[in-house]
């Protein structure tokens, strides 16, 4: 699992602006070789509800990319876990078993964004 903390990364310019006086500064939260080679599978938007878990699974041929975008959730990946709140993104390896549960009163909203190898990304439920 790898998780990158948005209020970690640099501000930088877009490489369309003037890199002296920009108009558009970026956080580059992933970069091509951060990820699995395959195609998107699937984008979501997704919304886990108060004090809920998504079932213990994993994918045979995806990797799995969860941008938290509000509330906070604990996060296990095989033995690791960690604690996830808006800004923060998780890379999550194909044929890892996972599972993220919302420890608070509130919905965790997020983006999933699935990068199937050949497959289309089949889930299997442990």
């Amino acid at each position: 699992m790898q998780v990158i903390r948005l209020h970690d990364l640099p501000q930088v310019p877009a490489s369309h602006e003037n890199q002296k006086d920009p108009s558009v500064l970026k956080q580059i939260l992933l970069r091509r070789e951060d990820l699995a080679l395959g195609r998107i599978q699937m984008i979501n938007w997704a919304i886990l509800l108060p004090g809920k878990s998504f079932r213990l699974h994993s994918h045979e041929d995806m990797e799995e990319v969860f941008i938290i975008l509000g509330g906070k959730a604990e996060i296990t990946v095989g033995e690791e876990k960690e604690l996830l709140m808006k800004g923060d993104v998780v890379v999550i390896p194909e044929r890892s078993i996972h599972t993220m549960k919302n420890v608070t009163a509130k919905a965790v909203t997020y983006l999933v964004i699935g990068i199937a190898r050949e497959r289309g990304g089949k889930t299997v439920i442990v």
